[in-house]
């Protein structure tokens, strides 16, 4: 008589031999799908919080900016001693100078400042100057920032289709945001 397992293959003896007998079993772990399903969940939820982003987030930030762009313009038109301006209008801001002739009334765009360079909003944003002493202006003005630093007061409104946020600078040059408010 011969041996009990005639025919059959011999067990593995060590473990890695049984380990190695499990890597060729068809299949994956519970582990290897569990994993799987983590990475795609965090995927989405990421995916899904980045489109479902509060619009004013970005609204708030462009604010900002552009707040910060005024008060270094500003200060920028005193230190040179030249009239800077910047308009608004669309999904764009772009700031000025007075043409190289001293009795120039051609503003030249700035381009030799990478903070005051033209600037594009992300869409839905668009900007418009509302404001320049206390009286509306028109949707192609250019607001000047004096190199006396004594500037009138203005307002710029950055917008989406629901929210909006105006710029508001006083005379002594100092920039408020206000809150985002329904449209």
């Amino acid at each position: 008589m011969g041996p009990v397992n005639a025919g059959k293959a011999a067990a593995p003896a060590t473990l890695s031999g049984r380990l190695s007998a499990r890597r060729k079993s068809k299949g994956f772990t519970l582990v290897e799908m569990l994993v799987v399903l983590l990475v795609i969940g965090l995927a989405a939820g990421l995916t899904y919080a980045r489109l479902e982003a509060d619009p004013r987030q970005a609204l708030e930030h462009e604010s900002r900016q552009l707040a910060a762009a005024l008060e270094h313009a500003a200060l920028l038109a005193q230190w040179r001693s030249e009239p800077l301006g910047i308009s608004a209008s669309g999904n764009s801001y772009r700031f000025w100078r007075r043409g190289s002739d001293a009795n120039s009334d051609l503003w030249v765009a700035l381009s030799d400042d990478d903070v005051l360079a033209a600037h594009f909003l992300p869409a839905p944003l668009y900007a418009a100057a509302r404001e320049y002493a206390g009286r509306p202006v028109a949707a192609d003005a250019i607001l000047p920032l004096r190199p006396s630093g004594h500037n009138e007061p203005y307002a710029i409104e950055i917008a989406s289709d629901q929210w909006r946020v105006l710029v508001l600078a006083d005379p002594l040059n100092r920039v408020a945001i206000s809150d985002p408010a329904l449209q």
